[in-house]
């Protein structure tokens, strides 16, 4: 069994990578965009003008696979566009750890070709705004394609002593959201790195996501909405799996079980007979999952700075 990654570029892919380059003009924002394309949309080559325009500091597109359009050909009319295009399969999640390792600015907006970009997306002022508080991860406001807003504010709450999350549709400037919907946000590098980025361990893109975003609240980051800037999507949404698996049991063990006392994480090797009786995966299976996530915790117990319960019962209290 696969290992807990410690660090987010831990684990390497197959990849071509195709162009790109840094820009250097003195104006250029320091934001770097990636474009995560699940398909070869004729809005590719109107999308690629509107973020080169807006002066990123890198413009990222991490491709689905290369049989979608010609790769080729599309960075010969954007040499400035870096293309990484998978030669095996890989979530999103790895995907995103990816790009970061081939950008170096301070902050990354990650974004969907599935969504409606408009020129002039990110401007000078809007950059200096969104950045100014330094918060690890800062997402927009969605709306559906019918420019219905949608519930991309998600709360954590109990039900008979069970973490749950809801969604909320109140949009305010600055509300705290657990994750950002669909990967969608604008991350802090340095902070996303120091958190270890998404684990690649976790193939599901819902318990991926939150496994990162739980991980940092836990350990003392923010996430936060801004109605500062919009996107919408033009296709339909996406649908989020939440199934019960293996991929959920390695996300409950890393952050609802772990309890924090006297300043650091730990995981109660007490807890392992209540783990194995639930978790339907087989004692020799639990076992291994459960040693992975108890050792994971030790190497990083003074990262922690909150456990759920602290969590759940701070959510309105956190600056």
């Amino acid at each position: 069994m696969n290992t807990i990654p410690l660090t987010f570029d831990e684990h390497q892919i197959n990849r071509t990578v195709i162009g790109g380059r840094k820009n250097t003009s003195k104006d250029a924002l320091n934001i770097s965009v990636i474009l995560l394309n699940s398909s070869g949309s004729h809005f590719k080559v109107h999308v690629f003008e509107n973020l080169l325009a807006c002066n990123f500091e890198h413009v990222v597109s991490v491709e689905n696979n290369a049989e979608n359009f010609s790769i080729e050909d599309v960075a010969k009319k954007f040499p400035a566009v870096k293309f990484i295009i998978p030669l095996e399969k890989a979530s999103d999640g790895e995907m995103i750890n990816l790009a970061m390792s081939e950008i170096d600015s301070e902050y990354v907006l990650v974004i969907r070709d599935s969504l409606y970009i408009p020129s002039g997306v990110m401007l000078p002022h809007l950059a200096e705004r969104l950045t100014a508080e330094g918060i690890y991860c800062v997402v927009p406001r969605l709306l559906d394609k019918n420019k219905n807003g949608i519930n991309s504010i998600f709360v954590p709450g109990a039900e008979k002593s069970h973490f749950v999350i809801d969604s909320s549709s109140i949009i305010n400037d600055g509300i705290k959201t657990i994750y950002p919907f669909d990967f969608i946000g604008l991350y802090n590098r340095k902070k996303f790195i120091s958190l270890g980025g998404f684990d690649w361990t976790i193939k599901s893109s819902y318990w991926q996501n939150l496994d990162l975003a739980m991980r940092a609240w836990l350990w003392g980051e923010h996430t936060h909405l801004t109605t500062m800037f919009t996107f919408s999507y033009i296709e339909d949404l996406p649908v989020e799996d939440r199934t019960v698996n293996m991929d959920y049991l390695r996300y409950y063990l890393k952050n609802e079980v772990p309890r924090f006392k006297n300043d650091k994480g730990y995981i109660s090797h007490s807890f392992f007979l209540k783990f194995s009786k639930r978790s339907s995966c087989g004692y020799i299976q639990a076992r291994r999952l459960f040693k992975n996530a108890k050792e994971w915790v030790e190497k990083n117990q003074y990262n922690f700075k909150m456990d759920l319960p602290i969590f759940i019962q701070g959510w309105n209290k956190h600056d």
